[in-house]
């Protein structure tokens, strides 16, 4: 049986490419913080450790991931 993987869309965010307005979802694979864009296909990773170091310090944030 597999395992589905929890998504979740940025609200109010911007694809980096094709400048969509909340297309962009979160989600972990192997460990890694991954970013998609539903309209492009854009993608970005980004390891568990950089996004625990850049959430430090405050406990509201779930995760900091910084679009190229």
């Amino acid at each position: 049986m597999s395992q589905k993987t929890k998504k979740r869309f940025i609200a109010g965010a911007t694809c980096p490419k094709c400048r969509a307005q909340d297309t962009l979802m979160l989600y972990f694979e192997h460990n890694v913080e991954k970013m998609e864009c539903v309209k492009c296909g854009y993608h970005q990773s980004q390891a568990k450790s950089e996004v625990s170091v850049a959430a430090k310090g405050s406990a509201d944030v779930i995760g900091v991931f910084k679009p190229e």
